[in-house]
């Protein structure tokens, strides 16, 4: 017997743990050699991370198709994984040895330390997967992979190795962003842009030839900044081609001289200048600014790189000297400036070109700050020697695999996001100044000649052709950037470079769930691998979902406390409650707005299932062996049969084209509305009459359609729908399989259109007499009379034949045929007129009067409603979200004071 209550928690792990012990997720089962393939790779989360609620909406989205699509008879492989999370892993167990007092890393050494880093990840780095499967998500464990497990790392060295050998990885002298905290470069997915109050100070540069006058604005040319103390590596001062304030300038190519350093610089002609932005002077810091770099390139200007690692100016170098004559001034500079952290430089630098009245002006600034999103250390860029990829040379074959839809964007909107992206790709930076990662397969001579070999005996080899003799070689100390073994998933987990069965049978996979804002850093990344190593690209579709934002629209941040934490809804309401929101709020191309009360009410929504299962059992409605669907006789029982399939038709339609929402819609409309609010309302009759016959049918019916709604429901609700199925049998049998290794239902061409328009007749007249009822304010208990005039034949027929079931549902006192009398509030329906004679049972006056107030009330609201969004600076200056409030909030107004106005129609017709 199930339980009187439904209770998530007690049903969740025991089910979970019986999918497990019937090995029910593995890929490659027996009874399916033969069937179609079907794969998807998980976006491998950190091995660092706990679920967020990010996570929740990704893995519920593949769970979903894998599902589906396990039950549709594919052999399904959801490959599972988790990534080494470079930075992030590395802060972890650097933070865990300080907390325990041991030696740092540096006291530890690299090999030592990335010891510890294994140890840790084998005694915690698994949490998230535990956390997966609280979710419900059904990968093969089995098959679980780490991207630094042998396997892999054997892939990264071979793919970086081939890649150089093909000219398509190099080392390079580019601007970076570096991270003076971590003391590596990042990657821009890894920068976080915070909103700071600063300062914009507009500097006065000498112009080569004039004597400098503070008053005199001939003499000098305005640049603005908002970063004073890179100034010392400005090689040139920009202004548009097509300024005219500026055009004897160009016209004399004239030069400026840096202040504090004497180093003459071009005044060039750049249309990266924007005229209409302060003076239309920029200064040019090519190893500093990324746009400048560009400048730089452009015109061939030095990059004089003047900060350390960690932040500090290093002015006692070469580069920066170099071309400038050593006056006391500079030496002054370099003493006073040399060693200094930049901000503190800043300071330092403002106060002494005031001094020198060489300061315009300084303005408050508002801007944007890169900033490291773990070290939250403001970014520099930097100027390094890093290794690079070719990104623009395999993301020609990339693009063209997307023109020819050799693999589809949905929605397909995002198709010229990933355009634009690629189109305009920069090298991509794959060296990381970390110790924990795949260590760069490149050792160097002597001389400092790189070889690169997937080990250390290969190098060797190519050092001994290279240099005649065995000589001492010493490895590139970089890692790899975590994405570069990322963008290997799709074929690596698959045993690649081995010629495995797995690779053989599941490459290419056939869809890839992810997220918008990794489009460019991960899925771009695996197209251009997948193409380069496999020839063939490494997924059919590529399904783009949104964000999961707070109940406002606001994104989840801790500082704002907006955050969900998924596993304390899964802790509250269950897991399948959780999945079903995500789900049925998982339109295309549009951000979820996640509340904790649309869980409450889709856990609500389950216990709804559980009661309508246990009414079923109650009433003797289990599957009958042998039942054919297509005998059954009952109205009711064609018309539920029928509403059946259309739904059955729905949900495999719109899963099948990541239409999530639309499925979800369908089977809850199903389930709530059409089989719990009427079918079972209908059946009750039968089930406790005389005719046995009928019953039976009935029974049957009930128990065929409930399994089907299971099924139907079971990719999005696994748990529920797991138990259900296992208990609504027999006493003491057994289903011969569980639900999600059971069949998806067949479409068997039961709908009835007979059965549809009786029925649906009897609901729309049920639902008329209901709504009156409500609108009017009728007491719930009272009955009332029931009049209908002008029947036709086939509604007295109907009438005839379900009159008792009207009565019951509707709560009448009678039901006749007749004309309707004064006082009576009336509906039409089809060509009858129902007549409810509520003057005795109503205050009808008073029921006008209420309703007019109600109106003018609602009224009032729209009025202020509009009043607001009518106005340009609220619309203009508000937060988007609480805009979007008071327009859903009209939209809501607007439909209630429709209703009033139609109830007061019907009560001043009746008087």
């Amino acid at each position: 017997m199930l339980d009187k209550t439904y209770q998530p928690h007690a049903i969740e792990s025991p089910v979970y743990c019986a999918w497990e012990d019937a090995n029910a997720f593995a890929a490659g089962r027996v009874d399916r050699k033969e069937a179609r393939p079907f794969a998807i790779v998980i976006p491998p989360p950190n091995v660092t991370g706990s679920l967020h609620m990010g996570h929740a909406l990704n893995n519920t989205l593949q769970d979903v198709l894998v599902r589906f699509e396990r039950m549709r008879g594919r052999d399904v492989l959801w490959q599972p994984g988790t990534d080494h999370a470079g930075i992030a892993t590395q802060m972890v167990v650097e933070r865990q040895l300080m907390e325990r007092q041991e030696p740092n890393r540096c006291a530890l050494g690299r090999e030592k330390f990335v010891e510890r880093v294994w140890q840790w990840k084998e005694e915690s780095g698994n949490t998230i997967v535990g956390q997966l499967k609280r979710l419900g998500a059904s990968c093969d464990w089995s098959r679980l992979r780490f991207t630094m497990d042998e396997g892999l790392s054997r892939a990264v060295r071979k793919v970086f190795v081939e890649l150089y050998r093909a000219g398509l990885i190099y080392k390079d002298k580019r601007l970076v962003n570096w991270d003076p905290e971590l003391l590596t470069a990042i990657s821009d997915l890894e920068v976080e842009q915070v909103e700071t109050k600063g300062h914009l100070w507009h500097l006065r540069y000498p112009i080569e030839g004039k004597r400098f006058d503070p008053s005199d604005p001939s003499t000098y040319i305005v640049v603005a900044t908002t970063r004073p103390e890179t100034m010392l590596g400005d090689t040139a001062v920009a202004i548009h081609p097509d300024d005219p304030r500026y055009q004897h300038l160009i016209q004399a190519k004239a030069h400026a001289i840096l202040p504090l350093v004497g180093r003459r610089i071009p005044i060039i002609a750049d249309e990266y200048s924007d005229p209409e932005k302060g003076s239309g002077a920029v200064k040019i810091t090519p190893a500093h600014d990324f746009n400048d770099f560009e400048v730089g390139k452009r015109h061939g200007l030095p990059m004089i790189n003047i900060m350390g690692p960690e932040g500090k100016l290093e002015l006692d170098k070469p580069d920066f000297i170099q071309g400038v004559e050593l006056t006391p001034q500079l030496k002054a500079t370099i003493l006073e400036f040399n060693g200094v952290f930049r901000f503190a430089a800043r300071k330092m630098l403002v106060h002494q070109l005031e001094a020198d009245g060489l300061v315009e002006k300084i303005e408050q600034h508002v801007h944007s700050v890169p900033h490291g999103d773990r070290s939250h250390a403001v970014i520099e860029p930097r100027l390094t020697d890093q290794w690079y990829v070719d990104a623009a040379s395999l993301a020609k074959p990339a693009i063209e695999a997307v023109k020819r839809g050799r693999t589809t964007f949905v929605p397909k909107t995002w198709e010229s996001t990933y355009f634009r992206w690629m189109e305009n790709i920069q090298p991509w930076c794959v060296s990381r100044q970390l110790w924990w990662g795949h260590q760069i397969p490149a050792w160097y001579g002597p001389d400092g000649k790189v070889f690169v070999a997937e080990d250390e005996t290969a190098a060797a080899a190519l050092a001994k052709e290279h240099y005649g003799e065995r000589v001492a070689l010493k490895r590139d100390e970089d890692v790899l950037d975590t994405w570069f073994s990322s963008a290997l998933w799709p074929f690596s987990t698959l045993g690649w470079p081995d010629k495995t069965p797995e690779l053989a049978r599941y490459y290419p996979t056939d869809v890839l769930v992810t997220g918008f804002d990794i489009i460019f850093f991960w899925v771009a990344r695996m197209m251009m691998m997948g193409l380069h190593v496999m020839e063939e690209v490494p997924f059919r579709d590529v399904y783009i979902h949104a964000l999961v934002r707070d109940e406002k629209g606001q994104k989840m941040s801790k500082s704002k406390g907006n955050v969900i934490d998924p596993l304390e809804l899964i802790d509250a309401y269950g897991a399948d409650a959780l999945r079903f929101t995500l789900a049925a709020m998982a339109a295309q191309g549009r951000d979820i707005k996640l509340s904790t009360s649309r869980v409450e009410g889709y856990r609500n929504f389950a216990t709804k299932l559980w009661n309508a299962a246990r009414f079923a059992e109650i009433n003797g409605c289990v599957p009958v062996p042998g039942f054919d669907p297509a005998t059954a006789r009952a109205t009711v029982n064609r018309w539920i049969l029928g509403e059946s399939e259309r739904t059955l038709a729905a949900v495999t339609e719109a899963i099948a084209n990541f239409r999530f929402n639309e499925a979800a819609a369908a089977i809850y409309h199903f389930v709530w509305h059409v089989f719990c609010d009427w079918y079972l309302e209908l059946i009750k009759p039968i089930l406790g009459g005389v005719d046995a016959k009928a019953a039976a049918e009935t029974r049957a019916t009930a128990a065929f359609v409930l399994d089907q709604a299971l099924t139907v429901l079971h990719p999005f609700m696994p748990f529920i729908t797991e138990e259900l199925w296992a208990k609504l049998v027999p006493v003491g049998e057994a289903r011969p399989t569980l639900l999600m290794l059971a069949s998806w239902p067949a479409h068997r061409g039961l709908e009835s259109a007979e059965a549809d328009a009786e029925i649906g007749w009897l609901i729309k007249l049920v639902s008329e007499v209901r709504s009156v009822r409500v609108e009017m304010n009728v007491p719930a208990a009272a009955k009332v009379p029931l009049v209908i005039a002008f029947a036709g034949p086939e509604t007295k027929a109907r009438v005839a034949r379900h009159g008792e079931t009207i009565k019951r549902l509707a709560r009448l006192e009678s039901l006749e045929f007749g004309r309707p009398q004064p006082g009576a509030v009336q509906v039409v329906l089809d060509e009858a007129t129902l007549a409810l004679p509520l003057a005795g049972i109503i205050d009808m006056d008073a029921e006008s009067k209420r309703l007019k107030r109600e109106i003018d009330k609602v009224g009032s609201e729209i009025a202020q409603l509009d009043a607001k969004l009518s106005n340009e600076k609220f619309v203009s200056r508000a937060p988007e979200h609480v805009v979007e409030e008071q327009r859903e909030r009209k939209v809501e107004a607007e439909a209630v004071a429709a209703k009033l106005e139609q109830a007061l129609k019907r009560l001043e017709a009746a008087l």
